[in-house]
């Protein structure tokens, strides 16, 4: 009897102690910068970490810049080399509050929050406000985000010559879903 009420003890707080956090390192971000009738300017980094904190509605979203893969090699050079300095900021962290988040209202059913933070690209922290999709999966928690980012904001400079073919507005979207270690537990 007490091995069992103690068993029963253990695995009810480390329930409630892997519910702390969520996580996933293979969240998946879509960038592209194109314009009609150009070179398409398109990219995707599938090792993004996403960390998110129900109790404090915390978001953290962090990319290693040269994990980007384009295309065209040398459009990945210039990217990493040229235009995000990659080897001088090699990340970009994106950290905010998920407005009226609880996470008792997550289902199945997708739901829309606002999230509010601060991105840091290139040295540069713009305060931002992007939507999110979230709902519950099996495999956890999925998230969907658009994070458009105006490349003057982050001193991104493009030469004349080209400036023509690349948006002044990078499109980016982050998806991932994330687990708790609870989740990870019932998955094996």
């Amino acid at each position: 009897m007490k091995t069992t009420t103690l068993l029963f003890l253990f695995f009810t707080v480390f329930s409630v102690i892997a519910q702390d956090k969520f996580f996933t390192n293979t969240g998946t971000v879509n960038f592209e910068a194109s314009v009609p009738l150009f070179e398409e300017v398109k990219a995707v980094n599938r090792q993004v970490a996403i960390l998110l904190e129900p109790k404090t509605s915390t978001f953290i979203c962090t990319v290693i810049v040269k994990d980007f893969r384009f295309k065209l090699n040398l459009m990945q050079e210039h990217f990493n080399e040229n235009y995000m300095q990659s080897n001088r900021y090699p990340k970009a962290v994106f950290k905010g509050k998920i407005q009226k988040f609880d996470l008792k209202d997550i289902t199945e059913v997708e739901k829309q929050y606002e999230i509010k933070g601060k991105l840091n690209l290139r040295g540069k922290s713009k305060e931002i406000v992007v939507n999110a999709l979230i709902k519950r999966v099996p495999e956890g928690i999925r998230i969907v985000s658009d994070f458009p980012i105006e490349v003057s904001d982050f001193n991104i400079h493009i030469p004349t010559p080209i400036a023509s073919k690349i948006a002044k507005t990078a499109n980016t979207e982050l998806t991932g879903i994330i687990r708790s270690d609870e989740t990870m537990l019932t998955l094996k």
